[in-house]
């Protein structure tokens, strides 16, 4: 069943912490999952949230401290002992050891490292973390399951119970030869299917996908999403093995990829968090808002140019709305295809041409269907003569909202800014400037006024 944590629940947890039950603790804490225990630990206040995780054992402890969020997990962490950080380091992957360890003062980093009991995991932490968060280095652990090529099948499994005890999950094995340069990797399945005297050089599979240390964390998460992998191994630049990045690592990174877009999108610069203060909130969301501002002014100066127009048909007032909130939608609509293909590669080996050709036409499509609908709600409800003005505006509107929707993502990721920007209030504003100017022009000429 699902946990729900209810107030009476909570209310129960802080009597118990309070009268030290010990015993009652433990036992509501055997039953729920670190999931669960996280969510109520985020509800507790410092003291009895410090007390409670002090009574769980140390596994689901570990586990629970790899899953809090980095500044919630540093502000968790102050009031421990180098002691008592290093007993939970000790059975992290090395890739969310140094995670954890790199959120602390160098001094305790170094103390804690001093006293792991287990120096592989020791070494496996120095070596990780001279690397940068946003490359693979920065994200592999060093824990895997490798064989020999010249070892024959039964070797390798008697190597493999030794190895992965310390492994979590086996993907495959990685094969390498005796100066750790990676050959390639076997399936489980198919050691398991070979005969035991078999060489692994035989049977191992040489079409294997790797990454270096150096590569970015986007490009690592977009190999392994094209190939639906599971795991991919990180070698040097002399392509000898070094790690490991697993599924859940990359899950990580295509999660906060996903928030920055949607932050962007949503015109807020910066990772801004609903419990941020107010400074850095207003921080997060001011500039975009400027922008808009600027981009309404702008649309209400074009307004002015053309009041001669609205003193003598009012009625031309009534569509400017929609001519705005149109060219917003559609260049929305356009730019986020346009972004979504440059994340993953896909549809970026059409030439312009046949870009553009795509867009008008598809914009035709949409522009003369608009175009239609709003001309026969004038031609009903208001005066006849702005038939044309509105049907042409809309269809003009539409065609010049695709466009920009197309090229804006496109420049901006020449220039190496965050296309997904494009897609925001950029856009929006833009495109209500476009289609109010372009509406009154339309009018202007249409009326002769």
């Amino acid at each position: 069943m699902t946990f729900e944590l209810t107030k009476e629940f909570l209310e129960k947890i802080e009597t118990a912490i309070t009268g030290r039950d010990d015993a009652l603790l433990r036992a509501e804490m055997d039953e729920l999952y670190p999931a669960d225990i996280t969510m109520l630990l985020y509800e507790l206040e410092t003291e009895p949230a410090h007390y409670l995780f002090s009574l769980l054992n140390t596994e689901i402890g570990a586990e629970i401290l790899a899953e809090i969020e980095p500044e919630d997990r540093k502000r968790f962490l102050e009031n421990f002992s180098s002691a008592e950080i290093a007993r939970y380091i000790e059975v992290f992957d090395s890739d969310d050891a140094v995670d954890l360890l790199q959120e602390q003062p160098i001094q305790v980093r170094e103390e804690v490292i001093g006293l792991l009991e287990d120096r592989e995991q020791a070494r496996f932490i120095i070596d990780l973390l001279p690397y940068d968060e946003d490359v693979a280095g920065g994200l592999m652990q060093k824990e895997l399951v490798k064989a020999n090529v010249n070892w024959t099948v039964n070797e390798c499994i008697e190597e493999i119970r030794k190895q992965a005890e310390d492994v979590e999950k086996v993907y495959a094995v990685y094969v390498v030869d005796d100066n750790q340069t990676l050959l390639g990797l076997i399936s489980l399945k198919n050691l398991v299917l070979a005969r035991k005297n078999t060489k692994i050089g035989n049977i191992y599979d040489e079409d294997i996908h790797y990454v270096e240390t150096y590569r970015p964390v986007e490009e690592v998460s977009e190999i392994m999403q094209r190939y639906d992998l599971e795991a991919i191994p990180v070698v040097n630049v002399q392509k000898r093995l070094l790690g490991r990045i697993t599924i859940d690592d990359v899950l990580d990174v295509i999660i906060e990829k996903a928030e920055e877009d949607i932050q962007a999108i949503s015109g807020i610069t910066g990772e801004v968090e609903e419990d941020d203060n107010l400074w850095q909130q207003v921080k997060g969301r001011l500039p975009w808002l400027i922008v808009g501002v600027i981009g309404s002014l702008m649309a209400a100066t074009v307004i002015r140019i053309f009041e001669g127009e609205l003193s003598k048909i009012a009625a031309l007032a009534m569509f400017i709305p929609i001519m705005g909130s149109t060219g917003g939608n559609v260049g929305i609509q356009t730019a986020s295809l346009i972004v979504q293909a440059l994340a993953d590669k896909s549809g970026l080996e059409i030439s312009w041409k046949e870009r553009l050709l795509k867009i008008i036409v598809i914009a035709s499509l949409n522009g003369l269907i608009i175009g239609l609908l709003a001309g026969l709600y004038v031609l009903v409800f208001s005066q006849t003569q702005l038939v044309w003005v509105v049907s042409l505006s809309l269809m003009a509107v539409v065609l010049l909202a695709s466009f920009m929707g197309t090229i804006t993502p496109l420049i901006l990721d020449r220039f190496g800014i965050n296309p997904a920007v494009a897609s925001g209030p950029f856009i929006t504003t833009a495109n209500d400037l476009v289609g109010i100017g372009t509406y009154f022009l339309i009018a202007h000429f249409l009326l002769k006024m």
